[in-house]
């Protein structure tokens, strides 16, 4: 089996549900038959003509426009020891995944949509080989109907010392490994550029900058457990098949859930028992949603009472420690490719509410995700919500039961 690729947001599934090349989570297996390809023959055509006869072939290939008069075409041909996925926001048949922006959180209902997407529509392809151990390669820029890569003369790009061309796509291909894998002890690494040709650079000083960062030749594109792709709109997680065999799947998520409510967790006040809502019924708020306040952590029942005149509309006064913060329901996170860990679900994300374990909750509020077109945040992996307060989650603090 080749690396499952776990990719996507949503807490499990897209808002509108999972269809077809457009879903929260992608799979990668080896192809039936090797849809790879390498570089072959490289053109300098002075006329737009000839470039057009040269993309025609029906052969891949990439084309650098350098000038009115000039472009370079670099012809790809078939690699028998690769296969090709390709992702992106276009629907054509090239592309394998589909994917659409990120909307963060609570705006995410199925009236929202995206005026002016910034993903590409071919956005990267990720190269796997087909033989042991299945390496996992991303470049940027993936291959259009006509099988073209096209960077126009605005696009950043560049000869390299050695001769061959690359370049930049417009919104770039970030990736972020983190150090020491995935896992409750990595640490979030840096966040660098991949060229169309698969080598590592520093961020541009924006993210649609002219000018490329510098070459980064102690890295390599190279995909690991836990290698975050960001798509400038969307982000992706990156799982490899071994990675996930020590993850919790649904199953244990699941049974997590069952081990808590059998606790008979009570609200301190009302005194009634509070049971997370199962795993396929996360839009709706039910009666016995275990509710928490995030500034001290302390879970309740809902209740209308502790809204104070001097705080904002959201803002509760906890009755337990008279902490004053905001009340909201809590939610099992249930995409299983986000634990890190199969600890049980003690701690929320503050300010979504969105609950797992300690180690993946403390995980994912260190790491920096790209947001817009230059800044950074913590983000709520199951929501993409942007994290706060001083550690970016809460330990909640259940109350047992009475008898």
């Amino acid at each position: 089996e080749e690396n499952p690729v776990k990719a996507g947001k949503y807490n499990g599934a897209l808002p509108n549900g999972d269809r077809g090349r457009r879903k929260s989570r992608f799979a990668l297996y080896k192809r039936p038959k090797a849809n790879g390809v390498k570089p072959s023959t490289v053109h300098v055509i002075s006329t737009p003509q000839a470039s057009k006869a040269i993309s025609c072939k029906g052969q891949h290939s990439i084309s650098y426009t350098l000038s009115r008069n000039q472009t370079v075409v670099v012809e790809y041909t078939h690699d028998k020891d690769t296969d090709m996925f390709q992702v992106g926001r276009s629907t054509e048949s090239p592309i394998d995944f589909v994917v659409t922006d990120t909307i963060s959180g609570s705006q995410n209902t199925d009236e929202t949509q995206i005026t002016q997407s910034t993903i590409s529509r071919f956005a990267c392809r990720i190269v796997c080989d087909r033989n042991e151990p299945y390496t996992a390669r991303i470049f940027a820029a993936g291959f259009d109907s006509s099988k073209n890569i096209f960077l126009g003369e605005k696009a950043a790009k560049w000869k390299n010392p050695d001769g061959h061309m690359d370049g930049l796509t417009t919104n770039g291909v970030l990736v972020m490994h983190p150090r020491g894998g995935f896992t409750e002890e990595s640490q979030p690494g840096v966040w660098r550029e991949i060229s169309v040709c698969g080598d590592v650079y520093t961020l541009r000083e924006t993210r649609s900058a002219q000018q490329r960062g510098k070459l980064v030749e102690s890295e390599t594109n190279v995909l690991q457990d836990g290698s975050l792709i960001d798509l400038c709109g969307a982000t992706l997680l990156w799982r490899t098949a071994d990675g996930l065999f020590h993850t919790p799947t649904q199953k244990h998520i699941e049974a997590l859930r069952q081990e808590i409510n059998a606790a008979r967790p009570q609200c301190p006040v009302g005194l009634n028992t509070l049971a997370f809502p199962s795993i396929n019924r996360k839009e709706v708020v039910e009666e016995k949603q275990p509710w928490a306040y995030l500034s001290c952590g302390h879970v309740h029942g809902y209740h209308n009472w502790g809204h104070r005149s001097d705080t904002e509309a959201n803002e509760r006064e906890c009755p337990m420690c008279r902490t004053v913060g905001p009340y909201v329901p809590l939610w099992l996170g249930c995409e299983a490719g986000f634990y890190v860990d199969a600890g049980p679900p003690t701690h929320a994300f503050t300010p979504c509410g969105h609950v797992c374990s300690e180690k993946s909750a403390k995980y994912w509020s260190q790491i920096p995700l790209p947001h817009g077109t230059h800044a950074f945040h913590a983000a709520c992996p199951f929501c993409a919500t942007q994290l706060v307060g001083e550690q970016n989650c809460i330990k909640l603090i259940f109350q047992g039961p009475v008898d």
